[in-house]
């Protein structure tokens, strides 16, 4: 009976995601990875290459996920950060992976450049049509928009992303939320004339 080789890439990339959320690039191991997937850690290497090379092919499929998760809105900023706060609620452990890739490959890039600047272009357009608001540059806004997104995931000072979200009960969970499309409403919502 033939390998299915796609699966057996699937299984590894998920094992490596979890690998990498947990201990980095330094601190993951292959033959964790491996054993996890159920998998000849020998297939790592030959699909991805070295350790560096998987975690960025980790890193571009979470993120290409996200995208696809939860799609760029320029006439709804605080939906798009409600989406945002969603997503990350559901995955977790995401924000420990984008930790690891700041702190240990920070030059590493995929399309994620591109796609911020698409959607900064597309914030630019919708303030010259004044249905955005203007006081901040495009690319500064959909930052602060981002970040109010991810901002109660760091909050708690020391606490790892994962165990906040657990512990927030369904209640604080909606509070948070309502926080998020507030400060991007606010940030983002055009002022009327004479404000």
């Amino acid at each position: 009976m033939p390998r299915d080789s796609s699966a057996t890439k699937a299984r590894l990339l998920d094992a490596a995601f979890n690998e990498f959320a947990a201990y980095g690039i330094a601190g993951a191991r292959v033959d964790r990875i491996a054993e996890a997937a159920e998998a000849n850690k020998r297939l790592i290497y030959a699909y991805f290459g070295n350790k560096e090379q998987l975690f960025d092919e980790v890193l571009q499929r979470a993120m290409t996920a996200g995208a696809e998760s939860v799609p760029f809105d320029v006439d709804d900023l605080p939906g798009y950060a409600a989406a945002i706060f969603d997503h990350l609620v559901a995955r977790p452990a995401l924000m420990r992976l984008r930790l690891w890739k700041l702190l240990e490959r920070p030059a590493a890039t995929g399309l994620e450049p591109d796609a911020f600047r698409r959607k900064a272009a597309e914030v630019a357009a919708a303030q010259q049509r004044g249905e955005v608001a203007r006081e901040m540059v495009p690319a500064d806004l959909l930052t602060m928009v981002l970040a109010a997104a991810q901002a109660w995931f760091w909050a708690a000072e020391g606490v790892d992303p994962e165990e906040v979200s657990r512990s927030w009960s369904s209640e604080r969970l909606a509070q948070h939320r309502s926080a998020v499309v507030e400060a991007a409403r606010r940030m983002s919502e055009p002022k009327a004339v004479g404000e």
